[in-house]
């Protein structure tokens, strides 16, 4: 409501003229770290960010009870390791992590049952780490092949006994 001609006000109390800003000038991706194009940059341990990464982390946990695991396997490793690969999972279809990405995680490294004793010593050094060292967890997920993150975890599952398809072990 506007201030009445006939009330006084002080000086500092009155309506000051706005400042007009100048208008910006062009900008263009000319920094080191600047993207010119719309997507991500893709390719080995870039990462695979999803929204809503941290719920996919929740689900993963879900899993504790059922893993099967054996002895020097650590739990939180274990955890680590596959909830990075539901993420990727998750992120390759465009999606925030749904249960399905982590059970399909859980399945092909073995940890839901019918792991091959091959598969076991294998994915036992490569997870060890996975929980505190970035970089061991990105290797868990550059093993997996790019085709097998359009299996679901039933046919993981079905399949496990010629992991050596689904995993690059080399």
């Amino acid at each position: 409501m506007a201030q009445p001609d006939y009330v006084p006000i002080k000086r500092a109390d009155r309506v000051r003229p706005t400042e007009a800003l100048p208008v910006p000038r062009s900008w263009r991706p000319q920094r080191p770290g600047d993207l010119a194009d719309a997507e991500m940059p893709k390719g080995h341990r870039f990462g695979n960010p999803t929204p809503d990464g941290g719920y996919g982390l929740k689900l993963a946990r879900l899993f504790e009870p059922k893993l099967i695991r054996t002895e020097g396997e650590e739990l939180l490793d274990v955890i680590e390791g596959c909830f990075a690969v539901g993420e990727r999972r998750a992120s390759i279809m465009g999606r925030a992590p749904v249960i399905y990405d982590m059970e399909f995680a859980f399945a092909l490294w073995g940890y839901l049952g019918n792991a091959p004793p091959d598969l076991v010593s294998f994915r036992k050094s490569l997870f060890m780490g996975a929980a505190h060292e970035y970089w061991d967890e990105r290797e868990v997920v550059d093993r997996v092949r790019d085709e097998v993150y359009y299996l679901s975890p039933a046919e993981v599952s079905d399949r496990l006994a010629s992991w050596r398809e689904l995993i690059n072990a080399n």
